[in-house]
């Protein structure tokens, strides 16, 4: 897979080169039993004219053949191939050919052929510069490979250097879609939805709004929308609406923009509605029923969740927005957990659903009034605090005022008794003198 930069050491001039490969082209050819026109007969007089690109022409479109050489020669004769038009000024012009035969089913080992050919397109893609346009080509032969080979691992550890690549190769719009359309089919194959999902929505993404209303767009909305409501673990559909081809499907697919709006912020009874008015479209269009209703109730509680002031949901209120029998509940409770969309505990005992931490689905008009809501009534919450924190305030501060009180009077009344009791000592001690004295 495609890495860091490499290097080919190869010897020999080319015109050394040239001849050796055509020569093994004619070996490969005569295997096959085709006696036709010598490869190397035809190159020789003009190699020996130094035209070079002339016979890089004509060696890249004999090149078909080497498909067929033994599994052990393979990555070396098509390695030489490549060293050889590296040589050439002119290299956009016989790379395509060489990646569009490596795409092709490699007839000598039908089993490694994948392998093969995925090692020679990784050289290809690594010893261009990094800002080359041509690895765009490159790269999309290697998806070739990897979809015929169903070995999207291979390729997956190299995905999170698509933005960078892109951004050197200077694509436009209509290559980036072409390329992310690939990854997406690719993953799709492998059985890797999240992927597949999240390349679809970036090759939409390229879909200028010029562009939004065009059956490209169309096709690619619809089946962005259809992946998004069959994924199990999709639950945000804002990345959809914000986008100008999804927002085209309003004139376009009425029906298909009417159920993308229900699970966008609309409740079970929202989406019982819809089915029972479009119950054979649901089945026309290939829609898993069972999955949808799954996924609207667990947006439902989520919204219940998210909408109620008091952190706390009833059992018997979750069972009648879910329409589930009570015993079902915590069931459903747990599942919105792990899905997770709101975050909470239950208690059994008050038959309750203790919320946590819940999240809006939208956020618009309502939201903001129920926000508003919220913050009056923690704002009145707050403003009962502060009242009672006033007056517990103010009553020590009197209890303080009459304490000192007190003590200031017990001191000054200390201090009285004390001055009585000296000037009485001091009018004694006479008497008792004159007493000795008689």
């Amino acid at each position: 897979m495609p890495g860091s930069t490499n290097t080919l050491l190869i010897e020999g001039s080319f015109e050394e080169l040239s001849d050796e490969l055509a020569h093994y082209v004619d070996e490969i050819r005569r295997r096959q039993g085709d006696d036709g026109a010598s490869l190397q007969a035809d190159i020789t007089p003009i190699l020996e004219q130094g035209q070079k690109d002339e016979a890089l022409k004509k060696l890249v479109t004999g090149s078909a053949v080497l498909n067929a050489a033994p599994e052990k020669e393979f990555i070396a004769a098509y390695n030489l191939l490549v060293h050889l038009v590296r040589q050439s000024p002119n290299l956009d012009k016989f790379l395509p050919k060489i990646c569009q035969n490596l795409s092709a089913p490699i007839t000598s080992s039908p089993s490694n052929g994948p392998g093969l050919a995925l090692s020679v397109l990784t050289t290809i893609f690594n010893i261009l510069p990094v800002d080359n346009d041509t690895r765009y080509h490159v790269f999309m032969a290697i998806l070739r490979v990897v979809r015929g080979s169903s070995s999207f691992d291979a390729l997956k550890s190299q995905l999170k250097n698509m933005d960078s690549w892109v951004e050197q190769w200077e694509t436009d719009e209509e290559d980036q879609r072409k390329l992310y359309l690939s990854i997406a089919e690719v993953a799709e194959e492998a059985s890797e939805d999240e992927q597949a999902y999240l390349y679809l929505l970036r090759a939409l993404r390229t879909i200028s709004a010029e562009e939004a209303s065009g059956d490209e767009a169309r096709m690619l909305s619809i089946q962005a929308l259809k992946a998004a409501l069959l994924h199990p673990s999709h639950y945000d559909f804002q990345d959809l609406t914000a986008l100008d081809s999804i927002q085209a499907l309003r004139k376009s697919d009425a029906v298909y923009f009417e159920l993308l709006e229900i699970f966008n912020a609309e409740l079970l009874d929202d989406y019982n509605d819809f089915t029972d008015e479009h119950d054979e479209w649901i089945e026309e269009q290939g829609l898993d029923t069972s999955v949808l209703y799954r996924k609207m109730r667990l947006l439902t509680l989520a919204s219940l969740a998210a909408s109620t002031q008091s952190r706390s949901l009833p059992y018997q209120q979750i069972s009648r927005a879910l329409q589930i029998p009570s015993e079902d509940v915590e069931m459903w409770v747990i599942d919105v957990v792990r899905a997770g969309l709101v975050e909470g505990k239950l208690s059994q005992l008050n038959q309750t659903f203790l919320i946590h931490r819940s999240t809006y689905r939208v956020f618009g008009e309502k939201q903001w009034t129920e926000v508003q809501g919220r913050l009056d009534t923690w704002r009145s919450s707050l403003e009962g605090v502060l009242v009672v924190v006033r007056q517990e305030r103010e009553k020590v501060i009197r209890e303080k005022e009459r304490d000192l009180k007190e003590l200031e009077s017990r001191m000054n009344g200390g201090s009285s008794g004390a001055g009585m009791g000296a000037a009485g000592a001091r009018r004694q001690t006479p008497r008792e003198i004159d007493m000795g004295a008689e």
